[in-house]
Order: C-alpha cells, then sequence, then structure tokens
C-alpha cells in the first residue's frame, strides 16, 4: 500500500506518455500549478464524466494558472481514442506499470462495491509552482470533484 501525499511534501517526478506517444515531466511544468488527477480507467462512465468536467473548465482553470493532468493505467492507445470520442483537451498521461499511481498514494486498497479490491485510487493532487504538494485528496467522486476543487480555490 502506498503512502498517501501530505501538504508540503515535494511531489513525486514522473515522466509518461501521453495520449501520441510523447515524454511528459511534471518538470516541465515548473513555474506553474499542476492538477494532477488518477482515474481508474478511460472510456468508462465516472472516468469519463470527471475527464470531460476537466475539460469543460480548461480555460478558467489555465486562466487562474493551473495546468491539468490526468493519469491512468491505459496505455497510450487507449487514452488516444477516449481524446477523439470525447473531445478531450485534458493532457492524459499512460502509467500502465503504476509506478506514478504508487508513487502519488493513488492505488491500492479501496472499496468497491462493498467489497475490499486493490486498484487505482480516484484522487487529485494539487501541486505549487515549486513542486510541492498544496492538496492531496483521496477516494474523490467523479461527479462535482471539479466544481468542489474550483470553489476550495476559490478561482
Amino acid at each position: 500500500m502506498s503512502e498517501r501525499l501530505q501538504p508540503g511534501d515535494v511531489a513525486p517526478a514522473f515522466t509518461l506518455h501521453d495520449a501520441d506517444g510523447n515524454e511528459v515531466s511534471l518538470s516541465d511544468h515548473k513555474g506553474r500549478k499542476v492538477i494532477v488527477y488518477f482515474y481508474p480507467a478511460a472510456l468508462t462512465p465516472g472516468c469519463t464524466k470527471q475527464a470531460c468536467d476537466f475539460t469543460d473548465n480548461l480555460d478558467v482553470l489555465a486562466g487562474a494558472g493551473y495546468d491539468v493532468i490526468g493519469i491512468s493505467p491505459d496505455k497510450p492507445e487507449k487514452l488516444a481514442k477516449f481524446r477523439e470520442k470525447e473531445n478531450l483537451r485534458v493532457t492524459l498521461l499512460a502509467d500502465p506499470d503504476k509506478q506514478v499511481l504508487e508513487a502519488y498514494g493513488a492505488f491500492g486498497e479501496k472499496k468497491l462495491y462493498g467489497k475490499t479490491v486493490v486498484g487505482v485510487i480516484r484522487s487529485t493532487v494539487i501541486v505549487d509552482e515549486e513542486g510541492k504538494v498544496e492538496r492531496a485528496l483521496y477516494n474523490v467522486k467523479a461527479t462535482g470533484h471539479v466544481a468542489k476543487i474550483i470553489k476550495d480555490l476559490a478561482i
């Protein structure tokens, strides 16, 4: 079970492939705030709702200085299909070996329909301009989460 991040922690560095197979690193965003969200699977109802919510609010978030990155264990090809099908504008990154998910505390035991399973824990980590964790939210809901972030950050 991976450790959950706390405010003030240094956000674990990562370099992953996006939907087009290009490498994207957290360090590419230094000097900007980054909302890194972790979701179980592309092209599923809850994850689609969440990705669409982030896309719909991307201009508001970007205007307030936030970049948005979504990370799942899906392969880049599936992320490309997801992006095309839903017209997503957020950066989607593939973490098939789950190393980044684990480093961020977003993979481990969770409750699913009353059973304990091991999988992706829907989580959002907000990283400041210096690469430190500003907020770490775990077991978030797919619906209404983006609105809550905007409200909590007073955007």
